[in-house]
């Protein structure tokens, strides 16, 4: 008896798994060779296909039809341009790209601490304070695919700060020594430095202060001694990132004085006091420790102003123009290229890295995709040169992508 109810057993579930696959929907389509799915070729005629009598016919109405029929009946849309032809495939797309990013386009930003261990910056997945050791490690692997240009960014003790920032300029301190290891082990690299006083401040700003107020001559005095003793080291680019007036003429006279001129000024010429900035200070440790930079880095409100950093940097000496940030002033950028002959830069800065990382981590979009399409856009708008956290991780997707080869 239990073996004829088994057999019972097994026929029903048989017949309901037959009755299920049946009437369920075909949830995948067979696939060509190219991974398009198969599917039947389409009547383009579309005769047919809707019988009913208040069907509404596109081709119906003489000569106010939306679309009439070609010589082999087939529904038509009578325009001669048709944009679709340049994007048809992969090889016409690449013929016709107006911008292409390479990894010599990149500048990467390192940041870097006295300490024999990296230490993981939580706000920044993927990004840590290197020991001098790592960074020497991560200058080699990029240049390897082809980044090579590093742009340095300190974390001091608190020990060394003081409100004029007398370590910046310290021939023994990190950043000296971090050029020189750089430069003797990959002497075709291009180190740039930042030039100015928060990560040395015991105020958290970018000049020295009085009264609450940033100086803004005598913080000069300071960049000038900063941007000379960088270039001792043996750095390539100097970077002013202060935003204090008259500092670029200031700093390319220290330079050339001191025999220096063939050191480039890379200036942050249009610098907005974004709220984008709040992990890059998380990885410095140079919150301000009071109010904001509202008073020396330019209102997120204003674009004409640009115009007038530009044109004061172009005068006093500036070899290439940066924005920063870098997506949402794209427009800023655009300007910029526009009305200057010298090279454009773009920041892709810390919170636009970190809003990346965040929505890709939630699987809410594809980092590879989201992120070459990123700096795609920064090329577009007009920059020439894009510093990026993801530097060397976009140059291995672009390998890949046969984009560019060593």
């Amino acid at each position: 008896m239990m073996k004829f109810w088994i057999s019972v057993l097994a026929i029903l579930s048989a017949s309901n798994v037959a009755a299920f696959s049946a009437i369920a929907p075909t949830t995948t389509s067979p696939k060509t060779s190219g991974g398009t799915p198969e599917l039947d070729p389409v009547d383009k005629t579309l005769h047919g296909i809707d019988t009913s009598a208040e069907s509404f016919d596109p081709t119906s109405g003489g000569d106010t039809a939306a679309l009439t029929r070609n010589n082999k009946g087939e529904v038509w849309v009578t325009q001669r341009a048709r944009p679709r032809r340049n994007r048809k495939s992969a090889v016409m797309r690449g013929m016709v790209r107006e911008n292409i990013v390479t990894p010599s386009n990149f500048i990467y930003p390192l940041f870097i601490h006295d300490e024999d261990f990296n230490q993981p910056i939580a706000s920044m997945p993927g990004c840590v304070r290197h020991s001098l050791d790592s960074m020497l490690a991560e200058v080699g692997e990029s240049m390897a695919l082809g980044v090579k240009t590093f742009v340095l960014f300190p974390k001091v003790p608190d020990a060394v700060k003081t409100n004029l920032g007398e370590e910046a300029y310290n021939p023994e301190g990190i950043v000296p020594r971090a050029i020189r290891m750089i430069k003797e082990n990959y002497p075709d690299s291009i180190v740039c430095t930042d030039v100015a006083l928060d990560p040395y401040s015991s105020q958290g700003h970018d000049g020295v202060v009085e009264d609450g107020k940033i100086l803004n001559d005598v913080t000069i005095h300071q960049l000038c001694k900063q941007a000379v003793c960088q270039a001792r080291a043996g750095a390539d680019i100097v970077a002013p990132s202060d935003m204090m007036d008259g500092r670029v003429k200031a700093i390319r006279d220290a330079l050339d004085s001191e025999g220096f001129t063939d050191v480039s000024i890379l200036s942050y010429t249009a610098k907005y006091a974004s709220a984008y900035y709040g992990p890059f200070r998380d990885a410095l440790d140079s919150h301000p420790g009071f109010g904001d930079k509202k008073t020396y880095q330019q209102d997120p409100a204003n674009g004409r102003e640009a115009l007038i950093e530009a044109a004061l940097d172009a005068a006093e000496g500036a070899d290439m123009l940066m924005v920063k940030p870098g997506m949402p002033y794209l427009d800023i950028i655009r300007r910029l290229k526009d009305n200057s002959p010298l090279p454009i830069a773009a920041y892709h800065v810390s919170g636009e890295y970190s809003m990346i990382k965040a929505a890709c981590e939630r699987g809410w979009l594809k980092e590879r995709d989201v992120v070459l399409e990123t700096l795609t856009c920064f090329k577009r708008a007009g920059a020439d040169v894009i510093l990026t956290y993801y530097a060397k991780q976009a140059a291995q997707w672009i390998k890949e992508d046969g984009l560019y080869d060593m």
